[in-house]
């Protein structure tokens, strides 16, 4: 083979191996060999844990769970929307304390949405009304921040029942809480969900602030949504299709240019409303299901009924998410910790 001919081979082959994708079975991210579980490009499960299934802690049912946060002295938040509060052990994730809710009548709680915030205080939302309350680390009621009327549940605004705050979260720095509404208002296209801010001013009380059209998929609602570090935002939604299952996917979402619709009565689609751009990180039943079993038909045996999301690590352009799942105390159902490594 002539030295010129050798010459142009070895630089094709070159170049087809700098172009040829990673295996499936490595992360590159991490630079090691380790196994990527893959749900797509750029979501892996590495694992999970149905350790916290049909149990109790201190008298108390350990289920029912839709929310997640990172909380203090090494352990995460969990909250049940049968008004109590879990402390886990961010390690082992089991169960450490528990604290009650109740509204200002001392009534149990729709509690779906979970921040804590700088001050070790916690911001809680309940979809009853709906209504975002601040409690103090023994769960008794600090204050209780303001709603814009269209957003309350229907005849006092446009809300549907079972329908509005089911997501929560706070932007980095601490000064812009957003929650979700979970379905769209009466009269509002039927793809567009609202999402709602409030903003502070170094320690003052939060105060009304932008709110934006979150574009969902047909069909499906958002339980959960939580800032990273850049200021985006990771949504989930999630439908059920009774024989079928569960659908869960998760997104990554940028508010910041989209339109402020607060002052819009009807979003219609075709207004010319910018609406909140998102891209698609994972449809969750594409995951492998590494050994799950599901008690109901699922299109993947990992999936269930899942409403919580928590950041809660990060390192090298890659997030340690964990997901858990609401098992509404229903023998069909799970309540199921997941492990996710998320790249974005």
């Amino acid at each position: 083979m002539r030295p010129r001919f050798l010459r142009t081979v070895l630089a094709a082959l070159t170049t087809a191996l700098v172009a040829a994708p990673c295996p499936a079975a490595a992360d590159p991210a991490r630079g090691d060999t380790h196994r990527w579980n893959g749900c797509s490009p750029s979501v892996a499960v590495t694992g999970f844990s149905d350790a916290l299934d049909k149990t109790t802690h201190a008298g108390t049912y350990v289920g029912n769970l839709s929310a997640l946060a990172p909380d203090r002295r090494s352990t995460l938040a969990a909250l049940s929307d049968r008004s109590a509060l879990f402390h886990l052990d961010a390690r082992t994730r089991k169960p450490v304390g528990a604290v009650p809710l109740t509204d200002e009548n001392g009534a149990a709680l729709d509690s779906e949405g979970l921040v804590v915030d700088r001050d070790g205080t916690y911001l809680v939302s309940s979809e009853t009304e709906p209504a975002v309350r601040r409690h103090s680390r023994d769960g008794g009621i600090l204050a209780r921040l303001p709603v814009p009327d269209a957003l309350r549940v229907a005849p006092a605004g446009r809300a549907r029942p079972n329908g509005t705050f089911e997501g929560l979260t706070m932007q980095p720095g601490g000064r812009t809480l957003t929650a979700s509404m979970e379905y769209p208002l009466t009269g509002d296209s039927g793809t567009l969900v609202r999402f709602q801010t409030w903003t502070r001013a170094g320690g003052g009380p939060f105060r009304l602030g932008a709110q934006y059209a979150y574009p969902v998929d047909p069909g499906l609602g958002v339980p959960e949504i939580t800032a990273i570090p850049d200021g985006r935002l990771l949504v989930l939604e999630r439908g059920f299709t009774s024989g079928v299952g569960n659908t869960v996917r998760l997104y990554l979402a940028d508010p910041r240019h989209a339109t402020d619709t607060r002052g819009i009565e009807r979003l219609t689609g075709q207004d010319g409303v910018r609406p909140v751009r998102k891209t698609l990180l994972a449809d969750l039943a594409a995951c492998p299901s590494l050994g799950a079993t599901a008690k109901q038909p699922q299109p993947n045996p990992l999936l269930d009924n899942i409403e919580g999301m928590a950041v809660t690590g990060r390192s090298k352009g890659r997030l340690d998410v964990v997901l858990v799942s609401d098992d509404n105390q229903n023998d069909a159902q799970t309540t199921r910790l997941y492990d996710l490594r998320v790249r974005v």
